[in-house]
């Protein structure tokens, strides 16, 4: 169920209090004209947020710390920038190991905090709060903070910058040192006034001040205000804009479409999508991320339609075919899926991700041999630290296929030590082991997958086999509702058997209407027409 209204009648901190109280997950929504920002909870706690037009600056934070270089930060947004971008330069860092998942995350936990105080701030504007709704872009690293210790800080810092404000109002004024501090032997600046000072020259302005030293806003806004207190630094002007660009509505229509739908608000992102197309028919970014509406609503006909109405062009070209390439893959088109898997690669020569992409679709299309060829070039990737979960469980996969049970089993193991809570690869890997005889270690590695969030529905469904087959019934009867439950389009064989299991209970009526179900999807299962025709004729 939604929440909406107005941050004039409610506050932002009353509503996170609200969620927290009630363990409620979700995406709440804040928009205020063309300011956006979205807050991800999971049972009540905060695991993501961020803001519209308030960029990551996780390379100049781990600069500043003093956790990378400057040459490994260049050397990494170098790297990002031959990937077109698809790659956070944060993940580029973990990769070449010039950072750890720790700092990693560390950081990001700071730009989630300062995203989540700035909105604190907000008294305008409205909210909107839709259940069950979580981050599904690639590169999202989720935290996992209390809301309580978010409320306490928020408020302090809302107390302070009513204070910070009378010195600090605008984020574009310029300041000078009109008094060297260095000069009254009794003066000790604190660490971020030492920083902050040797930024100020009387051309930067505060929010360039807050780029160049890696710091949060708070923490700038806060020492500026010491030194305009002490006498240090004065205010000099403010930087005048070179105006509007020459169609801002446009952009402020992409932009909320974008944020719209980064918070799940598809129908919403699909009225400023329209928005821009009514003003530019051929937009690209427009055209994309319609069509990657229409694909997150499985309507997959009119993501075709979407992407192939974007205009080639070599800053989108990749990420556009490979939307088409996994579109088509689930259509079952494969041919034409690796055809524009083919374009990926001419637009990324030797770009490793590609290979893995045509390895997993070689697998979806039965061709396991041609699968293991491409995976196996993914991972011989020289530049490649740290094969990915998706790899494992494709190759665990793709070596079961081709009956080398125990490669399949050894990569399964390699991978989760890597990867240990990788529903897919605990999966495969368990269905390795049992294909290999190993039932029990098969039955315990299901078990872990099934207490992930999400489970798999697959592992459920596994679960059920192993109970049926030991004659559990109940227990079968359980994991078998809760695979469908998690994915009602799993397979005709879990239908069929759960409505084998209602109706050796008597329930005719109920294993009548799963066993319609389990030929919806297969109408070709004979033994499932079979039980349809001997329960019409009341046996």
């Amino acid at each position: 169920m939604a929440i909406e209204g107005s941050l004039q009648d409610v506050s932002m901190a009353d509503i996170c209090q609200l969620l927290a109280m009630g363990r409620k997950t979700g995406c709440l929504s804040v928009t205020d004209r063309s300011n956006f920002g979205y807050v991800y909870f999971e049972n009540g706690r905060v695991i993501y947020a961020s803001l519209l037009n308030r960029p990551d600056r996780i390379g100049e934070l781990l600069v500043r710390n003093g956790v990378v270089t400057e040459t490994q930060l260049h050397e990494a947004v170098a790297v990002q920038e031959e990937r077109r971008g698809g790659t956070p330069v944060g993940e580029v860092l973990l990769e070449r190991g010039a950072i750890t998942t720790d700092d990693l995350h560390r950081f990001i936990r700071v730009q989630i905090e300062e995203a989540v105080y700035h909105l604190f701030s907000w008294s305008r504007g409205t909210f909107h709060f839709d259940a069950d709704q979580r981050p599904e872009e690639e590169g999202f690293y989720l935290v996992d903070i209390p809301a309580e210790s978010l409320l306490l800080e928020g408020a302090r810092r809302v107390d302070e910058w009513s204070l910070i404000e009378k010195k600090v109002p605008s984020f574009d004024l310029v300041f000078e040192v009109v008094k060297n501090p260095s000069d009254d032997p009794d003066v000790e600046l604190e660490e971020r006034q030492l920083r902050i000072l040797g930024l100020i020259d009387g051309e930067r302005t505060v929010e360039e001040i807050v780029s160049a030293s890696g710091m949060v806003e708070f923490d700038v806004g806060k020492g500026l205000y010491g030194l305009i207190q002490a006498g240090f630094v004065e205010r000099t002007g403010r930087r005048i804009g070179v105006g509007p660009e020459p169609d801002e509505q446009l952009r402020q229509h992409l932009d909320l479409g974008v944020a719209f739908y980064r918070s799940g608000m598809l129908e919403d992102a699909t009225r400023e999508f329209n928005a821009v197309l009514q003003k530019d028919a051929e937009n690209g970014s427009a055209l994309h991320r319609l069509g990657l509406i229409a694909f997150r609503s499985r309507r997959f006909d009119d993501a075709l339609r979407f992407f192939d109405r974007v205009p080639d062009a070599p800053d989108t070209r990749y990420v556009v075919h490979r939307n088409r390439a996994l579109t088509l893959e689930l259509l079952g088109r494969f041919d034409e899926a690796l055809a524009a898997l083919d374009r990926c690669e001419q637009a990324r020569p030797g770009d490793r991700s590609v290979a893995l992409a045509r390895g997993v679709l070689l697998l979806q299309a039965g061709t396991p041999v041609d699968a293991l060829e491409e995976l196996g070039r993914y991972r011989d990737d020289p530049d490649l630290k740290r094969p990915s979960a998706l790899y494992y469980a494709s190759a665990v996969l793709g070596a079961a296929m081709v009956g080398e049970f125990d490669r399949a089993v050894a990569l399964g193991r390699e991978g989760l030590g890597l990867h240990p809570e990788s529903g897919p690869l605990l999966v495969n890997t368990a269905a390795a082991l049992e294909q290999r005889g190993d039932a029990q270690t098969a039955e315990a590695l299901y078990a872990r997958a099934v207490s992930l969030n999400p489970a798999p529905a697959q592992a459920h469904k596994a679960l059920g086999d192993q109970a049926y087959d030991r004659g559990d019934l109940e227990q079968a009867r359980i994991h078998y509702e809760k695979a469908v439950k998690i994915d009602p389009r799993l397979g005709d064989d879990v239908y069929l058997r759960l409505g084998t299991l209602a109706h050796g209970d008597a329930e005719t009526d109920v294993a009548r209407l799963l066993w319609r179900r389990a030929l919806e999807l297969n109408p070709s299962n004979e033994a499932v027409r079979a039980h349809l025709e001997l329960i019409d004729q009341g046996r």
